[in-house]
């Protein structure tokens, strides 16, 4: 089934690039384009759209102020050349945070992660997965997704740090990334990806995990921080 979407940016040729980005997708379907999210209103009420492409900087309404004032319960993805609202973007659940210009492999991968939460959504009448395998000394072995604290990247190896023991197994980070859920683990740096639900601190640029402290990479700090606290964080 393909995720129907929709593009808001009111630069013509930012549209144009996006809308070829979608029809080289096979499970993305474009049903229209508006150059803000007032032109956009008739595509989203005559529509069920799963998936909206969202520019900021834009006439008549933002992106930001639309999604705070916004009901739709599609994904969103922004597509923006301001890096610096990245944070107030993920405090109101955006899916993912492109920065123009956009390169067609991360742009993929963000549609991988709506096509994720799309097929999630699903009704599947089974248990979610608690556990993975994985090849480790000739062995093909179940791991537990709460008792793997992190990963870490040694090369074209990564070293796998459960609750009681230490696991090096033939794999990237990378590979590894795609295949755990993005709502229970989390990149930190590019050689660690850690279990959200075993940090124990953020200080400052370093992620603790029971006596173990992991560098977080200052470029994914911000991302960081404004996943793990959204909506768990006791204000004053």
């Amino acid at each position: 089934m393909k995720l129907k979407c929709i593009i808001i940016d009111d630069e013509p040729i930012a549209r144009q690039l996006i809308a070829e980005f979608v029809d080289d997708i096979d499970y993305l379907e474009l049903l229209g384009e508006a150059e803000n999210p007032a032109k956009a209103i008739r595509l989203l009420t005559e529509n069920t759209v799963d998936l909206i492409f969202l520019d900021i900087n834009m006439p008549t309404i933002n992106g930001i102020n639309f999604l705070k004032s916004s009901k739709t319960t599609a994904s969103i993805i922004m597509t923006t050349a301001y890096p610096q609202y990245a944070v107030e973007a993920f405090e109101l659940d955006v899916l993912d945070y492109l920065v123009k210009p956009i390169p067609f492999e991360r742009f993929l991968k963000a549609c991988s992660k709506a096509k994720e939460a799309f097929d999630n959504k699903k009704p599947t009448g089974q248990p979610a997965a608690d556990h993975f395998f994985i090849k480790c000394d000739n062995q093909i072995e179940k791991v537990l997704y709460d008792d793997l604290l992190y990963a870490e990247s040694m090369m074209n190896y990564v070293i796998l740090y459960t609750t009681s023991r230490k696991m090096i197994v033939y794999i990237t980070l990378k590979i590894l990334e795609e295949q755990l859920p993005a709502d229970k683990f989390v990149k930190v740096h590019k050689s660690f990806l850690v279990n959200r639900t075993k940090i124990q601190s953020i200080d400052g640029n370093q992620v603790n995990i029971g006596i173990q402290k992991i560098p977080i990479s200052q470029n994914l700090r911000e991302k960081l921080l404004a996943e793990i606290l959204k909506d768990r964080m006791i204000r004053r």
